[in-house]
Parts: structure tokens; sequence; C-alpha cells
């Protein structure tokens, strides 16, 4: 089932400010209903851009609703589609009247034909596969169509299920030639007892999978993917988190965890590898990347992997996180094509490990400082101790004990977060003045301004951003576009989000609690603006200088996803530039010419261009050695890239004085952390030039300054 849960991975600009519908309450006994409820009023009055819930709306839902339960088109037949369609243009006025028949009798159809699916899945495995046939299948699901009939639909079964088992069968193979070639005296497994162990890991995989997933849904969690579906309809950082959905969200916010210590996301029916948490049990293994897929996991005491592509993510992550001390094994598919086995010893992962963190590098006599902020975080319940800002601002005095004399703040691959702590952190750069605007529906717009006058860093100033720098992260680099108090380094755009959301408790508007938890809605309430007036909003924020990366021609950002709200501008804040002017346009110049001529950034774009070539090779050979010819080709190709991993600059990271004390009294490995992240800051190509940069504005910046300061004094006298 295709489902996008954002529980783990939230791209949300959250706001202190909450939606208050306290002057009505529901009390209707039948809980789905009452759900409905519920979510229409909340969505009517409370998100940004309400839709109208019409035919239009209603059509969309439908097609919608359809690709979420069956993406791969391995349940409904083409005349379930047909019966279906009676409600097409139905169900915005079942919505208002509350009514749910559309769900009962497609959970209905669903439910009987997967049950029809075990019977096909276990018959097609139950024969076995020739791998010398000559032909192919295409994971671009999309493009198929619904079976007209059960032998088209076990066809399709055949082809799915033979894919998955070609990597099985290729698996056992290589695993008998290593064994035969440690030990003469082994007999090697015939070709019919590979096959056919090849196809009994894909049954049991799948019967685990269905056993333990689908057959373990209650209803309220079908009806749950129903009403996501409904939600999303009016953009894309709107959603519905049922019960065990907001236990999850809660338990990410609380800052600790148990598991492999990496954040999951759901991208069409793969679970990816969105972060690593620092110092967790997948950073340390050093195997694990951000972008990796899981295919597959294996606890300790299982012979065989689960499968886990097309799961719920929730579901995929009951059997990837696990007790402190117990092991895993995941498959993993790396962005390249090739896949591999990873075993993580499970622990217990402090967040804490997300918080700002700062380094020190000396680079020609001269002294430079660097920040890296995974996200804008903070307690709710806490604000004035645990917050981003805060916490940056420590970094930025410890880094002025060391004699900085230029600050890189690193906001790559930084989601967003609090609203009102990325106006708190623009205000350490400046004196003070508006740092966003923000809008809601039918009233007037609000400039959030920094109020303290007092300024943590005065000196040069660069921002790293990328394709998944989002929210908060936008805006903090807008605002320093804008003050032209910084350069932005990175992709050619960020993200592109501009929402505001809330996270809703849908139980206070409940009269009473008979009907059981019913979950929270995540809700978009407001839209962000730049100072200057323009959106963030699918356009992002266009870097000062542009460099390629890894997702330069993958399709990332707000622009890619479903019901995006649509990109628009107000009237500019009263605002001055920053004072102290550097030669903004030279610097920026001479940046570009520098990366321009860089070899290292030619062949990271130019392996962004290869893997973005494999990404759109859908049509995989199920001929097993043509299947191994191509995967011989991909790593033969891919060994071309293997210098991006291994360039090393001459800069040396060093700590900070103060984190050096933390060593000694450390017993969470403090030491080994930063020394790992040191040694990837000496190979990123990135923060080299981000140092260049502010070597460039070091020269002229102090003339620039002593020329604004006497400047301001005759002003004064006059």
């Amino acid at each position: 089932m295709k489902r996008n849960y954002k529980v783990l991975s939230l791209l949300l600009l959250l706001a202190f400010a909450s939606c208050s519908f306290t002057t009505k309450t529901f009390d209707n006994p039948d809980k789905d209903k009452l759900l409905v409820q519920i979510i229409t009023f909340v969505l009517e009055r409370g998100h940004f851009d309400p839709i109208a819930m019409d035919d239009t709306f209603s059509e969309e839902l439908f097609k919608d609703y359809i690709e979420t339960l069956d993406p791969f088109k391995r349940y409904f037949y083409e005349s379930d589609i047909k019966d279906f369609e009676k409600y097409k243009l139905k169900l915005d006025d079942q919505l208002k009247a509350t009514d749910v028949t559309f769900f009962n009798v497609m959970h209905e159809r669903l439910l009987k034909r997967i049950a029809e699916a075990k019977d096909i899945y276990n018959e097609v495995l139950a024969t076995p596969f020739d791998y010398t046939v000559d032909e192919t299948f295409n994971t671009d699901y999309d493009k198929d169509v619904f079976a007209k009939n059960k032998k088209q639909l076990k066809e399709r079964w055949r082809k799915q299920l033979k894919f998955s088992t070609l990597s099985n069968y290729d698996d056992i193979h290589i695993q008998e030639k290593q064994t035969k070639e440690n030990d003469g005296a082994y007999i090697m497994k015939s070709e019919a007892e590979i096959e056919k162990e090849a196809r009994e890991a894909t049954l049991k995989s799948i019967e685990i999978y269905f056993n333990d997933n689908i057959d373990d849904l209650q209803r309220e969690d079908w009806f749950g993917i129903y009403v996501n579906a409904i939600v999303e309809q009016f953009d894309p950082h709107t959603y519905y988190l049922a019960p065990r959905n907001k236990e999850a969200f809660d338990m990410d916010m609380s800052g600790k965890l148990e598991g492999i210590g990496a954040r999951l996301q759901k991208r069409m029916d793969y679970i990816k590898i969105v972060e690593l948490i620092s110092g967790g049990p997948a950073w340390r293994s050093k195997e694990l990347e951000v972008e990796d897929i899981i295919l597959k996991v294996k606890q300790e005491d299982e012979e065989f992997p689960i499968d886990i592509v097309g799961m719920r993510i929730n579901d995929a992550i009951k059997y990837i996180k696990g007790p402190k001390g117990t092991k895993v094994t995941l498959t993993i598919k790396k962005v390249d094509g090739t896949i591999k086995d990873v075993e993580i010893v499970r622990d217990v992962v402090e967040l804490g490990e997300t918080y700002a963190k700062s380094s020190v590098v000396e680079k020609n006599g001269k002294t430079f400082g660097i920040i890296n902020l995974p996200k804008f975080y903070v307690d709710f319940n806490d604000y004035k101790n645990i917050n981003a800002a805060q916490d940056v601002k420590k970094e930025i005095e410890r880094l002025k004990d060391e004699g900085m004399e230029g600050l890189v703040l690193d906001l790559r691959n930084n989601g967003g977060g609090s609203l009102p702590t990325v106006v708190d952190m623009a205000g350490l750069f400046i004196k003070d003045g508006p740092v966003v605007q923000v809008r809601s529906t039918g009233a007037n717009k609000e400039v959030l301004k920094d109020k303290d006058k007092s300024i943590a860093w005065d000196g040069p100033l660069v921002i790293l951003v990328n394709e998944l720098s989002a929210s908060a992260s936008e805006i903090m680099a807008a605002a320093m576009q804008d003050y032209k108090r910084a350069i932005v380094i990175g992709s050619k755009q960020t993200y592109g989000k501009g929402t505001v959301q809330n996270v809703y408790n849908l139980n206070d508007l409940v009269r009473s609690s008979t009907s059981g938890d019913l979950g929270a809605l995540a809700f978009t309430t407001q839209k962000y603006y730049r100072i200057n007036g323009g959106s963030v909003q699918l356009e992002g924020v266009q870097s000062d200088v542009k460099v390629p990366g890894r997702f330069s021609f993958i399709e990332v950002g707000e622009k890619e996803k479903d019901n995006p709200l649509p990109y628009d501008e107000i009237t500019a804040a009263d605002f001055t530039p920053w004072e102290y002017y550097f030669d903004y346009e030279t610097t920026i110049n001479k940046s570009k010419e520098r990366m321009n001529n860089n070899p290292q950034l030619k062949l990271i774009e130019e392996n962004a261009r290869w893997v973005k070539s494999k990404i759109d090779e859908t049509v995989v050979s199920l001929n097993y050695d043509t299947y191994k010819k191509d995967y011989e080709l991909n790593n033969e190709e891919g060994k071309k890239f293997d210098a991006i991993s291994k360039y090393k600059t001459n800069l040396t990271f060093r700590s900070h004085a103060y984190e050096k004390s933390l060593f000694a009294q450390d017993t969470t490995d403090l030491q080994e952390k930063r020394e790992r992240w040191h040694e990837s800051l000496a190979k990123d190509v990135y923060v080299e030039e981000a140092l260049n940069v502010l070597e460039d504005l070091k020269i002229s910046y102090p003339i620039k300054k002593v020329a604004a300061t006497q400047r301001k004094e005759a002003t004064v006298k006059q």
C-alpha cells in the first residue's frame, strides 16, 4: 500500500500560536462519522486556504485513495474500479453528510481481494521460475493498468515475485561460489536447489508481511488511511495523525528513541533513510547513508528477512527498531543501485546529537568557525533554556573565544522546526528589524521582528544550504540574503516550503471520551514571506553561489509534491540592509569562478547525472544472465565516482576549548563523534569553498566596516 506518512520526517514550520475551536464540540456516537465531522470542521475553519469540497475535490480524492490502497495494481480488477466509479463525484456530498459508504464499500472489496491475492502468490511461488527466459519487468507501476481478469492479475504477480526473487537467487549464487573458494571440498548446491531456496525466501518474506501487517490492521487503521487521503487534498503538509502515529510523533519530539538511529521516510513505496542521527548505531556503522533504501529486515533469531517494500512506514519501523543490544540485518539498496547487507546493533539513541555543534579551523593564518544545525529544535515547555537559537549563540561565544574571524552556518538537510526560534536566531546576526512576514487567510500580514539590539556575531558569514534545507532554514537563509548579511552557497534552490503548520489534538473537540482517542491533525494555518515580499513557496531560496550536488537532477522539493499551495508575493517589510556592507558582488564572482573550475564538483555533477539516469531506468531484465551483466556494469561504472568520497582538503578541524573540557568526563563517545565529524568536514568541498569565501570577505571586511562606522559617526555629528 502506498502511504506517505510524514510522522518521522517532518518538514514543518511550527508556530506557538494555536487554533481555537472550543466554541463547538461534537458527540456523534459513531466514531468514523465523528472523525469526519471534526476533520472537515477544523479544515474549513482553520486551514490557510480551504478548498471547496465539490466534484473536482471528489474526483481527485477518488483517484488518490485508490492509488493509496493499490499502488502496484495487484489487488483490484478493472471491473472493481468501474463499480467504484459511481461514487467518483459523490464523495464531497458524502463527507458533508458524514456518510462513509464509499469507504465501507472499498474496504470490504479490498479485504476480499487481499484474501484472493494470498492464493495467487502461493500458487505463483509453488512453481519454479525460469531465469533463462528473455522477459522484463517495469518498476514504474504508474504505467500499469488494472487487470481485466484473474489470468492477467496472476501474470502481474508472477513478474513482481520473480523480480523480488531475483536478488535472492543472485545472493545464493554468490554465497555458493564464495563458500567453494574457501572450502574446495564443499559440494555446491544444484541450480534447482538454488532456485527453490530463493523462492522459499520470497514466500516466507511475503507471508510475514501479510500476516504481521496487512492482517494486523484494524478497521480504524484503514479508516485512518482514508482520512489522510481526504486531508492531503488540501496541501502536502496537512495530514492526519492516527492515535498510534501520534504516539510516534510524541516520541520523536521527546528527544530519545531506541533503535538504529536513523530517520526514515516513505517515498514511492520504498523506505528511505533521510537522516543518520550522529552517534547512533547506523551512524557508527559507517555503512549507511542518506537516500539508502531499506529493502529487507532480518532479526538475529530469524532465518529469513522480511521484505518491507510497499509496507506502511509505521509497520516497517516495528521491524527495524528494537531493544538495546539486539542485532538487526538490513538489506540496503544504495543510490548507485548496488545491494548489500548491513548488520546493526541497536542502542538507545540520544537525539541531543541533533543539536547545534561547532568546530574551529585554521586557514592561511586565519581562524574560522563552522556551526552545524540539523534542525530548528525547541522544547515548547522550556523555550528559554532549550532552543536552537540559544545553543547557536553559545557556540558563537565559544568560537569567538578561539579568535574566530569568520563563520559558516551549515543548514544543509535542515528540514525546519520552530518559527519563534528562527526569528531569534536571525537576531544573533543583525542589530534589530524584521526577519519574516506571516499571513493568515483573511488577515493582515504580521511582521515578525528581532527586537534585541545586541549582536552575537557581526563578522563575515556564509550559509550553506541544499535542496533539503526547508522551512525555518529557508527563512534564515532568505533573511540573511535580503539583509546582504551573508553569502548563501548551495543548490540552485532550497526545498521551497513556505507554509506554517499547527498540530491540533482532535480530542479537544469531543464532548465525552466514549469514542476513544481520535488522534491529531497537522494542518497549514499560515504562509510566510521574505522581508522583501517574495515567497519561498515552490521557488525556495536561490543560492548566491550555485553548486552541483547529489540531488541536482533528482526531483525533490515542494514543487514535486501533490497539491502544493501556489507561489505569491506581498508587500515588502521596512528594513535596512546590513550597515557594514562588504564587497558582496566581487566575493560572489570569485567564488563562482573557483567552483566552475573545481574538478571535484565536476565529478559530483557527473555522478548526479549518472544517478538520475539509473533512476530513470525502470525496465529490469528477468533473465539472470542479463540481470547479472547489467548489475556488474553498474558496479563498474560506479567505480569512476569512488574519488568523490576520497577527496581531501588541506584543512584541519578541531574542537573548541569548552568542548575539549567535556571529553574527560564524557560517557557518550562525544570525542569520537566529533573526530568523525571533523574527518568528514575535511573531505567536504562545499565547506572548503565556504572558507574560501570567508577568507575573501575577511580581506575586504575591516575596510568596509571602518568606512561604514566613519560615515555613521559623521552623520551623527551633523
